[in-house]
């Protein structure tokens, strides 16, 4: 089952008791809140207040988002407003709210810009990749999570990076690409195998990778990467995963035709989810009973439960799961024999399906379908539902696919066998080293103490070893990023050039056509047909998609960035924010483009316009900061 992350959980506002330990912390920020004067640290006991009541008391992290606009606001506090626009980001999407999330996300992503402060930047590509996740747009996902991922590496953020991984991975399973997504799982176990901590982070991966081990029908492997998943949850006492993952162990004895041990899974993930006021924990529950009660050949139960799923407004329920919902109760209904509300339903999910290009809901929705036109003896229409849903299948999860997984994942599994012998030999080693000082030091008046103090130098020595290998490793790594980069920069410079010479060239030839207009009447025709090639051809749509390639590598996403601040700028107002990063010149700029320089001033006074810019904010400077 698709869980969604901690960025589109939802929940009803149910004040419970804080517990006598969080009272007490509560109490302490309250006290530091009152006692300093300096704002930035009242901003950042506010945060901390924000951060333990939001998911469990939305109205009283609210009062205090509202006390942080205030004092911001009275301070004149830039890093204060930014952080206030990310706090209603986080609180109105933990709502459920979250087209009303995102709009605050990107005035803060917006905010980041300005004052270049890069705080919540990574966390803000994040959490708009999460949504885009949610509408099915995967692709948009994946280029703001890679944008994401590149300001963790730069931060050394090593655990939020294995998490933008995973995230990664989690896009490719759902678009059907499973050996890709397997291949950014490892990575995300990889790089947080480095890490000296336990993380819900890691949690995280280990389900996805459980998601993927249930397509492959290798249950027992899911049901273990459930439990390693499950011990994290318990052990940082997180109900709300401890929920979706009951779940997820539903769903693997659903997929074992286990209906009845289902059915006690989907049921302790219902009471978590209704003890702590989990609505999406909530509706999938309803989910996996309603189909666990279908293939129990119980439509009385199955149909109310699946029902629930769409009707209910305790969440909101994303493109996906709605495509999911339609065709599990569009096959009930056609169990039922209620024809017509079947084909309401299958219809419905076969059409978003289709038009979100996820070919995994796509290839159930029309064997789905192709079951109800059978029963209704439209056998045309259920033989070509039926093609093409096992063509979608076929291309989805072929046996070469299946392997390529297979590999990917033993890969993982026996360089995790390889550092762990590493460190065992390391440890060995150690070991004989403290041997041999103990050794030397038996019989000494002080050598317990020197003992102590060898071995602890010795362990000190082993653990530095370990760091400065995967240090190394890092460096290596970042090196050959840098490499990249300068590659890319060099690459765009020389098709800058590029483009302003063939623009220049273009302009000095239509000059010099001009003049045969006083030649003989023979070359008119070809003059004509010769300025409306150069015309179409200055066009550079070809060079501009290069340009473009390498100036968004380069400049980090530049384009993508403008267009999650300003979703309605136009692909020319791009290309002409672009121009103005590489710091060209208006006339440069008039060349390449083919037009006369007043022009380019009155698209920049247009641009600026848009983007909302101060009289005096310089607009070359503003797109050199994003």
């Amino acid at each position: 089952m698709k869980v969604l992350y901690f960025f589109l959980s939802t929940f009803i506002c149910y004040i419970f008791p804080v517990l006598a330990q969080e009272q007490k912390k509560v109490d302490s920020l309250l006290k530091e809140y009152h006692n300093t004067t300096a704002i930035a640290d009242k901003v950042d006991v506010l945060d901390d207040l924000i951060d333990m009541y939001v998911y469990t008391q939305p109205n009283e992290a609210k009062k205090y988002i509202d006390e942080m606009l205030a004092i911001s606001e009275k301070a004149h506090y830039k890093h204060g407003l930014l952080r206030v626009e990310f706090c209603l980001g986080h609180y109105y999407s933990t709502l459920g709210q979250m087209n009303l999330g995102v709009k605050y996300y990107r005035n803060a992503l917006k905010l980041s810009y300005e004052q270049n402060d890069d705080t919540f930047l990574a966390t803000l590509l994040k959490n708009l990749a999460v949504y885009e996740e949610h509408l099915g747009n995967h692709g948009k996902a994946i280029a703001l999570m890679d944008s994401s991922a590149t300001y963790q590496l730069s931060y050394g953020d090593y655990v939020r990076y294995g998490s933008a991984m995973n995230l990664i991975g989690f896009n490719y399973y759902e678009m059907g690409n499973f050996p890709k997504a397997m291949d950014y799982y490892n990575k995300a176990l990889r790089t947080m195998d480095t890490i000296d901590i336990k993380t819900y982070h890691k949690a995280d991966t280990h389900r996805n990778v459980g998601y993927l081990q249930t397509v492959q029908e290798r249950y027992d492997d899911a049901l273990h990467s459930f439990q390693l998943a499950m011990e994290v949850y318990e052990a940082t006492d997180d109900h709300l995963y401890q929920a979706t993952t009951l779940l997820d162990i539903g769903d693997v004895y659903a997929s074992k035709e286990d209906n009845l041990k289902a059915i006690t899974f989907y049921n302790k993930g219902l009471h978590l989810g209704q003890t702590y006021s989990f609505p999406t924990v909530e509706v999938y529950a309803y989910s996996g009973l309603g189909n666990a009660y279908k293939k129990l050949g119980d439509l009385g139960k199955a149909i109310p439960y699946l029902n629930k799923c769409l009707t209910t407004e305790l969440a909101e329920v994303s493109q996906i799961n709605r495509i999911t919902y339609n065709y599990n109760l569009g096959n009930a209904y056609t169990l039922n024999n209620e024809l017509n509300k079947a084909l309401k339903h299958l219809n419905k999910a076969v059409y978003l399906s289709d038009s979100l290009n996820i070919s995994k809901k796509l290839k159930e929705a029309l064997f789905y379908r192709s079951k109800l036109y059978e029963k209704k003896g439209e056998l045309r229409k259920a033989l070509t539902d039926l093609k093409r849903s096992t063509t979608i299948n076929d291309s989805i999860f072929s046996l070469e696919k299946a392997k390529q997984v297979n590999k990917l994942q033993t890969l993982y599994e026996t360089e995790k066998k390889e550092a762990e012998i590493a460190v065992q030999q390391e440890e060995i080693k150690t070991l004989h080293e403290k041997a041999k000082v103990y050794k030397l030091t038996k019989g000494l008046y002080a050598g317990g103490m020197f003992t102590f103090v060898a071995v602890s130098g010795l362990l000190y020595f082993g653990f530095k070893q370990r760091m400065k290998k995967n240090k190394i490793a890092r460096e290596k790594q970042e090196a050959i990023y840098k490499q990249e980069i300068e590659h890319k920069k060099k690459e765009l410079a020389s098709q800058t050039l590029h483009l302003v010479q063939k623009s220049t060239f273009l302009q000095e030839l239509k000059v010099n056509l001009e003049k045969l207009r006083n030649s003989p009447d023979k070359f008119k025709v070809e003059f004509r047909r010769i300025v409306m090639l150069l015309k179409k051809q200055s066009a550079e749509d070809k060079d501009w998609e290069v340009f473009k390639t390498y100036f968004s590598e380069v400049h980090n996403d530049f384009d993508q960035k403008l267009k999650t601040i300003y979703p309605d700028i136009s692909e020319k107002e791009i290309r002409l924010a672009a121009f103005l990063r590489m710091n060209l010149t208006t006339k440069e700029i008039a060349a390449t483009l083919n037009v006369l320089p007043d022009s380019i001033l009155k698209s920049k006074y247009r641009l600026k316009k848009k983007l909302a810019l101060k009289k005096q904010t310089d607009l070359s400077s503003f797109l050199s900061s994003i």
